[in-house]
């Protein structure tokens, strides 16, 4: 299947990607979106504490190729680039700078594979793959903007951070913390 024809048969969030050509459905588990409300909401006060920067957003489809449309469990634009759109839903349209994809039973042996390398071949400066059975975070980056792959591969167990997100930072033991 095409990208363009997935479009005419899929619906923003109803959690199906196009992978490689082929339709999957994510079914996200409550400590999945426990996760990823957990980071959206890091994301979302960073962003908007002074001196704000760039725009966390919940997923939305995202085209990375003809056979690629993948819907990231959080995106973040920066401020650069959600400046030189004038309309919102135009993001749509572009590769965020940090997509977080939280481990899901039905696409984690995606995101490891296929959908790493597709992201790293789009350009997309960084990659968080928030593994919640490892309680780890894996973060894929460029050292550079002229590195044309992620030539850095970190497991994060203590303190999620980003070069990309200045004064960004979050406890891995916080987004595992057990409901209160």
């Amino acid at each position: 299947m095409t990208a363009d024809e997935y479009f005419e048969v899929t619906f923003e969030g109803d959690h199906m990607e196009l992978i490689d050509g082929v339709m999957v459905l994510d079914e996200p588990r409550p400590l999945h979106q426990l996760v990823c409300g957990r980071l959206y909401a890091a994301l979302y006060i960073w962003a908007n504490a002074p001196p704000g920067d760039g725009l966390p957003i919940l997923p939305i489809d995202v085209q990375l190729t003809d056979h690629d449309v993948y819907g990231p469990d959080v995106l973040w634009f920066s401020e650069v680039r959600v400046r030189a759109h004038r309309d919102v839903n135009d993001l749509r349209l572009q590769i965020p700078d940090l997509a977080v994809e939280v481990r899901s039973p039905s696409t984690w042996q995606y995101d490891v594979g296929r959908k790493l390398s597709i992201y790293e071949a789009s350009g997309m400066t960084e990659l968080w793959l928030v593994d919640t059975k490892a309680e780890t975070v894996l973060v894929y980056g460029r050292s550079a903007p002229e590195v044309h792959h992620f030539d850095v591969a970190l497991e994060i167990t203590d303190t999620l951070t980003s070069p990309q997100l200045p004064g960004f930072s979050l406890a891995v033991e916080e987004l595992f913390r057990p409901l209160r």
